[in-house]
């Protein structure tokens, strides 16, 4: 391949990237960095080819031409290429890439081989299951995977389970007054065990509702009142919004995330103490 042809060829890899049209824009760099590798303007182009193929969701593309960007990266200056190289390695489960990417962005991972399994704090995810969106707290363990802390109401969707994020937030969540990220889900990573029940609960108090929310956290399931579920439009989703939690006195429903056996127990104890003020009925598996 000569120069005029590889520059014609990024000319229309470029167009076709401002299309959107993503596969088109990889499959025309491929040929020219397969001639043209190591060329000053190359690093740019397989920092895109890589990225088209991380739009696509097709990660062993993403993880394969990710490499050559980081490559061609400074490391520790906060180059975007290795952080989509760190999440498309996360994803291949090939940790010792995935934690050289995020040492080579800058971050500070803890000691240790393999799967990073560390405390990056709270945040935000927008669960995507087949166009059904619902954001949910995560408790992050790495830069871009995290464990679902609510329980969805999503079906098929469960408390526990560990989902891959991606890096660019889409909105915000402030609580007392600290802002926390919303980002957009990837894919999920690890499925959880813990099925989803629902069940009516009558409560006089809203410390009743907290003391059953706690009852069950504090042993590291779920339960979630349905009043603490709002539907909003994709603007307002993406946007800054502030938030507090809500708990009330009264019937309601609440969404548990535990064995059957378990959450039945839990009930049991949560409303022995306090027989007068506190009643349940009605626990079913969700849909």
């Amino acid at each position: 391949m000569d120069r005029s042809e590889a520059v014609e060829l990024i000319k229309r890899a470029r167009r076709e990237w401002q299309a959107e049209e993503w596969l088109r824009a990889a499959d025309l760099y491929e040929p020219v960095l397969a001639h043209y590798p190591d060329e000053e303007p190359s690093a740019v182009w397989w920092y895109d080819a890589a990225l088209a193929h991380k739009f696509l969701r097709n990660w062993a593309k993403a993880y394969e031409l990710g490499r050559e960007a980081a490559a061609r990266a400074p490391r520790g200056e906060g180059d975007p290429a290795y952080w989509n190289l760190g999440i498309a390695a996360t994803i291949q489960r090939d940790w010792a890439a995935a934690r050289d990417a995020w040492t080579g962005f800058g971050i500070e991972l803890p000691d240790g081989e393999g799967e990073i399994n560390g405390r990056f704090g709270l945040a935000c995810v927008r669960l995507d299951t087949g166009g059904e969106r619902e954001v949910v707290w995560l408790d992050r363990l790495c830069p871009t995977r995290g464990r679902v802390m609510n329980v969805p109401v999503t079906a098929g969707r469960r408390f526990g389970e560990i989902v891959v994020h991606d890096g660019e937030p889409k909105g915000h969540r402030v609580v007392d007054g600290r802002e926390y990220p919303v980002f957009d889900e990837l894919l999920l990573f690890e499925a959880s065990g813990l099925p989803t029940h629902t069940v009516t609960v009558n409560a006089a108090a809203a410390a009743d509702v907290e003391a059953l929310i706690d009852l069950f956290v504090d042993r590291d399931y779920g339960a979630e009142p349905y009043s603490s579920f709002e539907l909003l439009c994709a603007c307002c989703s993406e946007g800054t919004l502030e938030r507090e939690r809500k708990t009330h006195g009264g019937t309601q429903q609440v969404s548990l995330a535990a064995p059957e056996e378990e959450a039945r127990r839990l009930l049991d104890l949560w409303a022995g103490e306090n027989s007068a003020h506190r009643t349940w009925s009605e626990l079913t598996p969700a849909g």
